[in-house]
Order: C-alpha cells, then sequence, then structure tokens
C-alpha cells in the first residue's frame, strides 16, 4: 500500500484530460418543459483534469496540465486563470476546428438533474500529442487521468506511464465513459468512482444498504487489480479498499451550493495526501474536507483551497 511507496512529492504531477467551461443553472422550483424557468446560472472553469490540476496546484504541489482549448475568448481566459491558480500551462494544445469544451447542468435542492457536454474538441488529444510530452511521464511523481480520452490515446497514456513506471490515478467522469478504464484496471493506484460507476465494473452487490454496497464495490474493485478504491456516495459517505484495510468515512453535512467538482477535489486532495505520506485514513478524511468545501462553492474549485481549511473541518 501506499505508506510503503515512496514518492519524491518534488517532482510534479502530470495531469491529463478535460478543460472547459461549465454553465450551472440552480433552479429554484420544479421543471416546466416548453418554457423558461427561474434559475441562479454561474459560469465557472471547470473540466475533470482541470480542477484535479488547479486543487493540487492550490494545495501547493507541482502540476503539468495536459489538455485542449480552442483558439477562443473562452480558452483564453481559461488558461489564464488555470495559470494563476498555479498549474503549468505550458504543455496545453490550442485548435481553432473546435470550440473549448463545455457543460451544461441543472441543479435542484442541490442534486443534479440534467447535464450536457459537448467534449468534440478532445479528440484532439491523440495518441501522437502524449507521446511529443512523453518527458513530461519520465519527470513525474503521480499521473491522473479522466475518461474523456479517446480509446487510443487512454492506451498510449496508460504504456507510457507503465515504461516509466507511474502510478496511475484515474477517475471515470460519467457512466457514459467510465468503462473505458475497463482493459486497464490493473494498471490504476488509484481508482475514485462514483457509486454509480463503480456498479459498472462490479456484479450485483450483495449488501442492504448504499453503505454496504459501496463498500463491496471497493472490495471488488481491488480484487479486480485497482490498488487504492474509493466509491463516492454522496451523502452516504465514501467506502475505501486495499489489499490490506477497508472501510467508511461519513460525509460532513453541507449544503450543496453547486455539485460540480466535488469529486474532482476529492481525488485531488487524496492524492496530496499520499504524496505527503499521509495516513489512509486520513488521506480520505482530508479529501472528503476538500469536497465538502467545494460543494458549498459556487464553482467548480475552491480558489482558497488550503491544507490548513481541510484541517480546519475535519470533524468526522
Amino acid at each position: 500500500m501506499f505508506e510503503e511507496e515512496y514518492f519524491d512529492a518534488e517532482d510534479p504531477v502530470l495531469v491529463i484530460g478535460a478543460a472547459g467551461i461549465d454553465i450551472v443553472g440552480r433552479l429554484q422550483s420544479e421543471i416546466l418543459s416548453g418554457t423558461s424557468n427561474p434559475a441562479e446560472i454561474r459560469m465557472s472553469f471547470g473540466g475533470n483534469a482541470r480542477n484535479v490540476a488547479e486543487n493540487l496546484a492550490r494545495l501547493g504541489q507541482s502540476v503539468n496540465l495536459l489538455t485542449v482549448v480552442g483558439q477562443d475568448l473562452i480558452g483564453e481566459q481559461l488558461l489564464k486563470q488555470t495559470a494563476e491558480a498555479g498549474v503549468s500551462i505550458e504543455h496545453i494544445l490550442t485548435i481553432d476546428q473546435h470550440p473549448t469544451g463545455s457543460y451544461l447542468a441543472l441543479v435542484r435542492k442541490g442534486e443534479l438533474e440534467f447535464a450536457l457536454d459537448d467534449m468534440r474538441i478532445t479528440a484532439a488529444l491523440t495518441p501522437d500529442y502524449i507521446r511529443a510530452n512523453q518527458q513530461l511521464f519520465e519527470q513525474s511523481c503521480l499521473l491522473f487521468v479522466d475518461a474523456n480520452l479517446p480509446a487510443e490515446t487512454l492506451e498510449t497514456v496508460f504504456e507510457l506511464a507503465k515504461a516509466s513506471q507511474l502510478p496511475v490515478c484515474a477517475d471515470p467522469s460519467s457512466t457514459s465513459l467510465a468503462l473505458k478504464f475497463e482493459p486497464y484496471l490493473e494498471d490504476i493506484f488509484l481508482f475514485t468512482p462514483n457509486r454509480y460507476e463503480a456498479s459498472l465494473f462490479c456484479d450485483d452487490p450483495q449488501g442492504q444498504t448504499e453503505s454496504e454496497r459501496g463498500l463491496e464495490f471497493a472490495k471488488y474493485l481491488v480484487t479486480r487489480g485497482v490498488e487504492f478504491a474509493i466509491v463516492t456516495q454522496a451523502e452516504f459517505g465514501v467506502s475505501y479498499a486495499t489489499s490490506e484495510t477497508s472501510g467508511q468515512i461519513r460525509a460532513i453535512k453541507t449544503e450543496i451550493v453547486d455539485p460540480t467538482g466535488g469529486g474532482d477535489a476529492l481525488s485531488a486532495a487524496i492524492m496530496f495526501a499520499i504524496l505527503n505520506g499521509i495516513s489512509t485514513d486520513e488521506a480520505i478524511r482530508l479529501g472528503v474536507s476538500a469536497a465538502s468545501l467545494t460543494l458549498r462553492h459556487p464553482g467548480a474549485a475552491h480558489p482558497d483551497l488550503t491544507l490548513e481549511k481541510l484541517y480546519d473541518q475535519l470533524v468526522i
């Protein structure tokens, strides 16, 4: 398990995947079809990989981000804001064939009702682009990748990670993309699906409660080869398993302002904890703390995320 492994946190983390703009409408009542619905609407920069990169940088970790944006105002502003957060944007690709990626969500009572995404631009994240940045694999201490990459690009990412002996942290991103990681479970160090994504990889659980089922999912993923499996279960907390231990961490009671980005904050905080030699249980508690802070913020990443803030609310 990772307490016994050595990570040089002075080396950067390599983050690969999606970036874009989030447009989230917070409904004030039941949605009515065929008409306009009153809502609070906010825009912020998002994308699984970009969110993880920003959170890691705000926690003080050096980060290189591989992603793609369009040659448009949104892409320009995304690069500026991401760099200001402390992320290295030197190797990010800019193209004019597609607009910068976008995500449109409707939220009611803190729960996601519907979501749409336009991530056509991720087709530009080709195997050749990844290979052109092979030196970043060799220079990094940890790799995070999301499932927005094309299948052939994901294969290249895992090939280069294995060649560089670089541990891989992976987020399934959505139920429609999650199974892209099916061939690579044995090569994944840290896997962070939610309960719906985890169910795609697992047999029907025998547990009677939501918490019991989440724990079975995590344990099953370990039998499939994942070294450290974390299954997020919203208000039911987090279930986790390794080959040596398993358990559950309850959620922090939080008024959810915006559900976007909570899982990315959790992943980033756990990765940061791992790199700094923090124990399994405490790493997950810090991840839950980061998710809680982000859920209370109207945006995909909390602008004032620090390790001190995470510890301040560790009441679980």
